[in-house]
């Protein structure tokens, strides 16, 4: 794996974990029962942004270098999800 696809593949990781963890714990208007006029109530009034972009780097590194130990390994392969045998094999 080159640099870039591992920056690529952290980015991509990063991103779908940040956009797991951002509804967590998440405290919304009609939670906290004041309601701004002219907001919906789910709107959030404590989100806690920098605490989850924290807690989103590290789960990401970790399963960054899971997924890249194993792409890296050889375990699993491009081949083996080739189902139509369109990929030559490797010499």
């Amino acid at each position: 794996m080159a640099i870039t696809s591992g920056l690529v593949l952290y980015a991509v990781i990063w991103f779908m974990t940040f956009l797991i963890i951002i509804p967590i714990r998440i405290e919304t208007q009609g939670d906290r029962g004041e309601i701004v006029p002219g907001t919906h109530a789910g709107a959030p009034e404590q989100h806690h942004l920098k605490a989850k972009a924290l807690i989103t780097t590290g789960v990401a590194a970790v399963l960054w270098a899971v997924i890249a130990a194993i792409i890296l390994s050889g375990v699993i392969s491009v081949n083996d999800f080739d189902w139509f045998d369109r990929i030559p094999d490797p010499v």
